[in-house]
């Protein structure tokens, strides 16, 4: 699946919750989601400033680099980019314009989340320190199913690899 038609599919499943759901209890969730986000004021004002030129006449990585850099999208700039593109039409046609013909799509989102950076980076440090609590709380919420027996057999194991002298089996 390409990451454009991903997009189509995730704004159109997006907007369609939009009429089904009552408003009052929607604009409190999306009010919510915006936050999270980081889709402000500010940032909608900036994003909007952005050209043709702005994306085409950014210095794009060297080689070197850019093998490195066709990594996807995490899942909070993901979620990010969808809610700037149904909220900017601006950055939407923009991007119809740049991509695939000038721009690939990972290097059109690599572009904008460089120039969006210093707006967004506490919101995205923010989702990754809450995933990594989710995570860790899941960890320690799931039982072990070790039985006594693993457990025991499993620190045999181990204190035989580092003292490389292991009991004899009878």
């Amino acid at each position: 699946m390409s990451l454009s038609s991903w997009f189509r599919r995730r704004l159109l499943r997006e907007n369609g919750q939009f009429t089904r759901a009552s408003i009052p209890l929607q604009q409190s969730h999306h009010e919510k989601e915006e936050q999270f986000l980081g889709v402000t004021d500010r940032l909608i004002e900036f994003v909007k400033s952005f050209t043709f030129d702005t994306f085409k006449n950014f210095p794009l990585l060297d080689e070197g680099e850019a093998a490195h850099g066709d990594e996807n999208l995490s899942d909070w700039q993901e979620r990010h980019a969808v809610l700037v593109l149904s909220k900017v039409k601006e950055i939407s046609q923009l991007r119809y314009k740049l991509c695939p013909g000038h721009l690939k799509e990972q290097q059109f989102w690599k572009i904008y989340f460089a120039l969006v950076k210093s707006l967004v980076f506490e919101y995205e440090l923010r989702a990754i320190q809450l995933d990594k609590l989710k995570r860790m709380a899941l960890r320690n919420e799931q039982p072990s199913n070790n039985t006594p027996y693993e457990v025991e057999m499993s620190e045999t194991n181990t204190a035989c690899h580092v003292t490389s002298v292991c009991p004899t089996s009878p």
